[in-house]
């Protein structure tokens, strides 16, 4: 199920924790929180938690200033928020593909440090012009923020995936995407907050953008050291080639670059909700500035909500099956807010106690917080799988070319909403629009990179088809080439082994599978590779192995089916000799591969078995939704040991295992 493109950086993805951090295991930590009370996560995670309050904070407060308190003639309150923004994204653009630069070569510990010594300088320079209510110093201190915002995106997305493992990967993502709204919510509450306290308010805020700098400083004192991924790069100074560069090193993997896309889609799809806010609870739902404050506190929330939900959903594995999912429900809730909108009852600047009493409303806060939600298990898969597809010594200058694609599609959405609105659009026609192109993007994706699709199919069946188990699946390799031999028991065998493995896997299968509604296309999209006995077609047969020799020495995962067939009776067939012809190949190759025996157990009898009279999918409901099934995976057997006949007796032992 890989593509050419992606298989280098596959087999280099999950570098190795370094000597002093915890080797975790599957089980060790039974879930995301846990990372709070260990030193590799939690004093990181506090760390960016800070910052991003802090750059909320201050933007916050000096876009209320400027607005309600402060005649600038140069500077009206209707472009303040504009200006302050574009401000802060710049940076982004500017220097993105520098700072990636910085943080391969440099100690990932080194360099957070770096930068939270330079929030302090900034937030310093930031306390004297709230003090003394200078707007271009605030203006220069916005750029500055934007600056230390673009040097730490790329140290923060890279230093996970060298200090977590794989199971940890989408836990540690979804809290770090839960933390950073939770905290942009914070700050915007706390910095409208404080520059209102009459008298004193630009005095407030300057102390605490201070101190939260300066907390987060103390923090990150405590971030164990992340070594250098290249050392010995070579930095280019030049934003402009380098940014040219960047792009052109994420579009080498297909897979990461369409990622990179589709995550820059998910900050333009929310910059139109966000940046809509103020209008919307004004001009449409009849509310108060406070009514606008609980949009942006429902949407915060569910995002901070789908992120967490992302571990729990997929196994503690890095499951891009969830985006499909999450760009569906994107898209039936933005819908559907524009449908909540209409007919709403007339009213006059209503507080927050009297929108919330409005049954009507109930409706467009719960589009609001399931559209977030989903938006939430859309992106962690897509920023964990990013990681762990992209080369270590290249993984910090991917993530810029990402914050570059980000910004240059958050300027996008703002052009896009303002020509919607010049054209006479109401905003609920606005989120209709940004539901249905979110839908056309989302097919558009998919088609392009197949694997989120086939991850999503997978995921429904291990999920609300059967109840499906693993065990022993950390005996699946992580990076590195490897053989998986399992019994053949249903139609959906490959399906299930697709969401029981975190990494893509290309099978062989029996030529004839393909000809199977649904299901053989299915395989088709997955690059399953076609096989047929030799004395039928000489040449498939040969074609296979080549292609089997191929995806080994691409370090990729090929999984087989020795049997040579689907089950007629439940048992066990004998294994066919293919995997000794295989495993001759690799070796010519140079290549050492072991073999990972699999045993799918409780799957005889089901819709998609040969039960009845040799014949499958003929009584749907035979055993029920949601029977329990499973999956057994038991050690590797280096190459130089494996026979047919040995690898049987392990698969027969997996299976007696699930009984």
């Amino acid at each position: 199920m890989s593509t050419q493109a992606e298989t280098p950086n596959a087999r280099t993805a999950a570098a190795p924790l370094p000597a002093h951090l915890p080797q975790a295991d599957a089980h060790a930590h039974p879930n995301q929180f846990a990372l709070l009370r260990q030193r590799r996560f939690a004093p990181f995670f506090w760390t960016q938690f800070s910052g991003a309050a802090n750059d909320n904070l201050f933007k916050f407060a000096f876009t209320v200033m400027v607005t309600y308190q402060l005649q600038v003639a140069w500077l009206p309150p209707a472009l303040a928020g504009l200006v302050i923004g574009a401000l802060f994204i710049l940076p982004f653009l500017l220097f993105s593909a520098t700072s990636g630069q910085l943080t391969d070569k440099l100690d990932k510990t080194v360099m957070i440090r770096f930068v939270k010594n330079l929030e302090i300088a900034i937030m310093a320079l930031a306390a004297w012009g709230f003090w003394q209510a200078s707007v271009p110093v605030l203006l220069a201190c916005t750029f500055l923020m934007g600056l230390h915002s673009t040097l730490f995106g790329p140290v923060k997305f890279a230093y996970l995936p060298q200090v977590l493992n794989n199971r940890e990967l989408t836990g540690g993502n979804g809290m770090v995407e839960m933390g950073t709204f939770v905290a942009i919510l914070l700050g915007n509450v706390a910095g409208g907050l404080l520059v209102a306290i009459p008298g004193t308010g630009p005095r407030d805020v300057a102390v605490a953008c201070v101190l939260l700098a300066i907390a987060g400083r103390v923090v990150a004192q405590f971030i164990p050291a992340a070594a250098a991924t290249d050392p010995g790069l070579q930095i280019n100074w030049n934003p402009v080639s380098e940014t040219w560069r960047n792009l052109k090193l994420a579009h080498g993997n297909v897979v990461v670059f369409r990622s990179l896309l589709g995550i820059s889609w998910m900050w333009f799809f929310g910059a139109v909700f966000l940046s809509q806010f103020p209008s919307f609870a004004k001009e449409v739902l009849h509310g108060d500035a406070q009514v606008a404050s609980l949009l942006l506190v429902v949407f915060s929330l569910g995002i901070g909500t789908g992120s967490l939900l992302c571990e729990v959903l997929s196994r503690r594995q890095v499951e891009i099956g969830l985006v499909p999912l999450g760009a569906l429900g994107m898209s039936v809730f933005a819908i559907d807010l524009y449908f909540a909108c209409r007919g709403l009852p007339p009213a006059n600047s209503l507080t927050v106690l009297q929108f919330i009493a409005q049954p009507a409303h109930w409706r467009v806060m719960a589009d609001l917080a399931l559209l977030s939600l989903f938006a939430g298990l859309y992106s962690v898969p897509m920023y964990a799988l990013i990681q762990l597809r992209s080369q270590p010594t290249h993984r910090a200058r991917i993530i810029a070319a990402n914050n570059i694609l980000n910004a240059l599609f958050l300027i996008a959405s703002s052009v896009i909403a303002g020509v919607l609105l010049k054209l006479d659009f109401t905003i609920p026609q606005i989120f209709l629009f940004t539901g249905l192109a979110n839908a056309a993007v989302g097919m558009y994706i998919f088609l392009l990179v197949p694997e989120y699709l086939l991850r999503f199919l997978s995921w429904l069946l291990s999920h609300f088809v059967y109840r499906f188990r693993v065990q022993g699946d950390h005996h699946i390799p992580t990076e590195g080439a490897a053989v998986l031999v399992c019994n053949h028991v249903s139609f959906v065998d490959a399906v299930l082994l697709m969401a029981a493995s975190p990494r893509p896997i290309r099978f062989v299968m029996d030529h004839r599978i393909f000809a199977t509604p649904v299901l053989g296309r299915l395989f088709r999209l997955s690059k399953a590779i076609p096989i047929a006995p030799q004395k039928e077609d000489p040449t498939a047969y040969e074609a296979a192995f080549e292609a089997a020799a191929a995806v080994l020495r691409e370090g990729d995962l090929l999984a087989i089916f020795p049997e040579g067939g689907i089950t007629r009776d439940g048992t066990l067939q004998p294994f066919k000799g293919g995997i000794m012809k295989i495993l001759a190949r690799a070796a010519q190759d140079g290549v050492d591969v072991p073999v990972v025996p699999m045993a799918l157990t409780n799957l005889w009898g089901s819709y998609f078995s040969r039960i009845e009279k040799g014949t499958a999918m003929t009584r749907p409901f035979r055993r029920g939704l949601f029977s329990r099934v499973g999956l057994n995976v038991g050690p590797a057997v280096p190459a130089q040991q494996v026979q047919p006949e040995l690898l049987r007796e392990r698969v027969a032992g997996l299976l007696v295992e699930g009984i």
